[in-house]
């Protein structure tokens, strides 16, 4: 299984040849000849070679002609459509992009862990009959890093990551949302990657709420059917602030069940630490104070409450960060949240 999901993730690393995702192939392929594996080590070098090769076309065809280059047309082209609109049904984003540094507790953060390690040992579960997880559901909070966990994995597995788009999946039409979803699942069946639905509540609603038997009550059962189905490469990812709302018959479909909890002091600490760490901190500035003060925050808000304190600190043109700064911020966010 292991190595045809290499072989898959070198072929799709053609779409996009990057310097950074050419490295990790290096470097998983210096791995697989440090392990005696020979024969795969050699096929992916040739894929890698043939990625190079149009990686090098592509850029001077760029120098010639200034114009959008094949490789990234391609990549844009190949992602599928909605049958009607002929919307992009997936959105991709960027490994640079990929938001990844959490601060989780302990418990929730080896449960992520024991995810990434079952992808990584997949070779080794299957030669004793045995799969890693793969369709994890995130629950809790808004705010609190549901939407990045998924980023995360996809940045630590070091997979393309796809996010589904509903705007364009939805339809009134008789049929079409379910024919959309499931061009949406042939993409996660054909090439390896990290599949979100982000806040899939909107697909996945109890069928016991209300009495709507048409075209979303058909969408949860074929959501039902496809998760069943599912055996691709990577990970399905999906999300959701309304657990209580989703048909009981989701949760049962996938293999981690995982909440994302609001943080808690330590975790409010560390964050506030982590987004302030690229300005000067008052030393004597109290902490503990403002953590106090967290109490029931989400990390967004953390997170939000810190980067307009250290915006406030460079637009007054001081380089240190006060208490006077996260103390105005903090307000703000606590104000804004009461209207």
């Amino acid at each position: 299984m292991r190595s045809e999901t290499l072989k898959r993730l070198f072929r799709s690393i053609k779409r996009e040849p990057t310097q950074d995702l050419i490295k990790i192939a290096q470097v998983i392929l210096d791995d697989e000849r440090k392990k005696g594996h020979d024969k795969l080590a050699h096929e992916l070098s040739n894929i890698l070679k043939e990625t190079s090769a149009t990686q090098a076309t592509s850029e001077r065809y760029v120098s010639k002609s200034g114009t959008l280059n094949t490789l990234s047309t391609s990549r844009l082209t190949s992602l599928p459509l909605s049958k009607r609109d002929q919307q992009p049904l997936l959105m991709e984003v960027k490994r640079e992009n990929l938001r990844h540094e959490m601060i989780l507790p302990n418990e929730i953060e080896q449960r992520f862990q024991r995810v990434i390690k079952e992808y990584v040992a997949s070779d080794r579960l299957a030669h004793y009959g045995l799969k890693p997880r793969q369709k994890i559901l995130l629950y809790g909070p808004p705010g609190c890093g549901k939407s990045m966990g998924a980023e995360r994995l996809a940045w630590d597995i070091g997979l393309p990551f796809y996010k589904v788009r509903f705007e364009s999946l939805l339809s009134s039409f008789l049929g079409e949302s379910g024919s959309n979803l499931r061009k949406v699942f042939d993409v996660a069946q054909n090439t390896p990657c990290v599949l979100l639905l982000d806040e899939c509540d909107f697909i996945a609603k109890s069928r016991n709420i209300g009495q709507d038997v048409g075209e979303m009550s058909r969408m949860v059962n074929m959501l039902l059917y496809l998760l069943e189905e599912y055996n691709a490469q990577g990970l399905l990812v999906a999300t959701t602030n309304l657990e209580e709302t989703l048909d009981k018959a989701i949760f049962r479909r996938f293999d981690e069940v995982l909440e994302v909890p609001k943080p808690g002091k330590g975790e409010v600490h560390d964050l506030l630490l982590t987004s302030l760490s690229s300005i000067n901190v008052d030393k004597g500035l109290n902490f503990n104070k403002i953590v106090d003060k967290m109490d029931g925050f989400s990390a967004a808000q953390v997170v939000k409450v810190a980067r307009d304190a250290a915006k406030a600190c460079v637009v007054a043109g001081d380089n240190t960060i006060r208490m006077n700064h996260l103390e105005s911020a903090l307000s703000e966010v606590i104000n804004r949240s009461t209207y």
